[in-house]
C-alpha cells in the first residue's frame, strides 16, 4: 500500500489552479502542449520503472521464501517455484507505481502553492462540491454502463484488462481491494491527470483542451494496446469509454474549484463498477 507521505503529498495538491481570461496564443499553446507531454512523458517513465522495482523486490522476496522453506532446492526448481504475483500483489504493485508517478511529477512539475491549497479547502466545505461530485460519479458509472450495451449491441464485448485482477483480489482481499479502488487509485489518478495535466491547460486559459487531451491520456493509460486480448474495436470502445469518463471529472473539477471533487466522482464511479464486478465474479 503507498506510504502516507506520498498520500499528503496529494493532498497538498487539492486546489484549481488560476485560470487565465485572455485565450492563448498559438506560440503559448505549442508551449502548454508541450510541458503536458513532458508530464505524462515523465509519469508513464516513472510507472515503468517504479514497476519493475516492484517486481524484482516481490521476485526476490518470494525467492527467499521458498529457499528458506526448502533448503538445497535447485536454482532451477526454485525459479519455476516463484511463479507470477497473485492478484493483490499485482494491484498493490500497480498503485504504488502509479501512485509514486503522480506524487514525483506533481512534486517535481506542479507543485501548488499555499493560496491554491487555501482555495480548494474553502471550495471543499460547500456542500454543492459533494452534490455536484456524487452526480457525476453516477453519471460516469451510467455512461459506462451504456457505452457497454452499445458495444454489446454491434457485437463488441471489450473487457478491461484490469478487470481479473481486480475480480481476484475482490475475491481475496475485499475490504483492502476497496480501499485501493476506491480511495487510493482515485486521488492519486486525479493528481495525476486532473491536478498535473488538466490543470496546466486550465492554468493557461485551454481548459477545452485541457478536457480532451488529459482524458486521452486517461484512456491510454487504461487500455495499453497489446496487454488484453481485446481487438481494435473493442479497445476503440474502451478508450472512448475511458476518455468520456476522463472528461466528466475534468468537468467536475473546473466546476468546484477542488480536486476533492473529481476524487470523489471518481471513488463512487469505482465503488459501483467493484460492486458489479464482484457480484459477477
Amino acid at each position: 500500500m503507498p506510504a502516507s507521505e506520498p498520500a499528503s503529498a496529494a493532498a497538498a495538491a487539492l486546489a484549481p489552479p488560476p485560470a487565465l481570461a485572455q485565450a492563448a496564443p498559438p506560440r503559448r499553446v505549442r508551449a502548454v502542449v508541450g510541458h503536458a507531454a513532458l508530464d505524462f512523458a515523465i509519469a508513464v517513465a516513472i510507472v515503468l520503472a517504479l514497476s519493475m522495482i516492484a517486481t524484482m523486490a516481490w521476485a526476490f522476496a518470494r525467492g527467499l521464501e521458498i529457499a528458506m522453506r526448502q533448503p538445497g532446492s535447485a536454482a532451477t526448481d526454485a525459479l519455476q517455484a516463484i511463479g507470477q504475483p497473485g492478484a493483490l500483489a499485482q494491484l498493490s504493485m500497480a498503485m504504488a507505481a502509479v501512485g509514486g508517478a503522480a506524487v514525483a511529477v506533481y512534486l517535481l512539475r506542479r507543485r501548488a502553492g499555499r493560496e491554491e491549497r487555501a482555495a480548494s479547502w474553502r471550495a471543499a466545505r460547500r456542500p454543492a462540491t459533494w452534490g455536484w461530485a456524487l452526480g457525476v460519479g453516477l453519471a460516469a458509472f451510467g455512461l459506462s454502463a451504456a457505452l457497454s450495451w452499445i458495444g454489446e449491441q454491434l457485437g463488441i464485448e471489450p473487457v478491461p484488462s484490469n478487470v481479473q485482477m481486480i475480480q481476484a483480489a475482490l475475491r481475496s482481499q475485499f475490504a483492502l481491494t476497496l480501499l485501493f479502488a476506491v480511495v487510493a487509485a482515485p486521488a492519486y489518478e486525479e493528481l495525476l491527470f486532473r491536478r498535473v495535466l488538466f490543470g496546466r491547460f486550465w492554468a493557461a486559459g485551454l481548459p477545452g483542451l485541457g478536457i480532451v487531451l488529459s482524458s486521452l491520456a486517461f484512456a491510454l493509460m487504461h487500455e495499453v494496446p497489446g496487454l488484453s486480448g481485446n481487438g481494435p474495436g473493442a479497445i476503440a470502445l474502451l478508450w472512448l469509454t475511458y476518455a468520456a469518463i476522463g472528461a466528466s471529472f475534468a468537468w467536475v473539477y473546473r466546476r468546484t474549484g477542488t480536486l476533492w471533487g473529481p476524487i470523489a466522482a471518481h471513488g463512487i464511479n469505482n465503488l459501483l463498477a467493484c460492486a458489479l464486478l464482484y457480484l459477477h465474479s
